[in-house]
């Protein structure tokens, strides 16, 4: 995943935190949200890693009671998504899986090598 544009990290949080009519719609919000990112120009400006921290750490705080929670890897600056029971802190599920971001690491070398061979 790219850098985040400012945009779409506010569009996500006033996705989430705007209560819907239904499960259905609170969804298909959530995804619009998401989709912000692919209709962005190249003239809209590029996120740092540094500045998503504070935004993240606001979303952390409202999602948290509801048993979600948001990361930056330190490795690829991925957004990382947890689910957490609520009760216990157990993580339930995290997207992407440590072994996808395992391997998206594992690709960026092999493409950094493939491109050095073929120079």
């Amino acid at each position: 995943m790219g850098p985040l544009f400012t945009d779409e990290i506010t569009s996500i949080a006033l996705a989430i935190s705007q209560p819907a009519t239904s499960p259905r719609q609170q969804l298909e919000g959530k995804l619009d949200a998401l989709n912000v990112r692919g209709s962005q120009t190249a003239e809209s400006p590029v996120v740092t890693k540094e500045s998503l921290i504070e935004p993240v750490q606001r979303i952390n705080e409202t999602l948290r009671p509801r048993g979600l929670e948001f990361a930056i890897s330190e490795q690829s600056s991925r957004i990382i998504t947890k689910v957490i029971d609520r009760e216990t802190g157990d993580v339930i599920r995290q997207i992407p899986g440590e072994e996808v971001l395992l391997i998206a690491e594992r690709l960026e070398e092999l493409q950094g090598r493939i491109i050095s061979l073929e120079a």
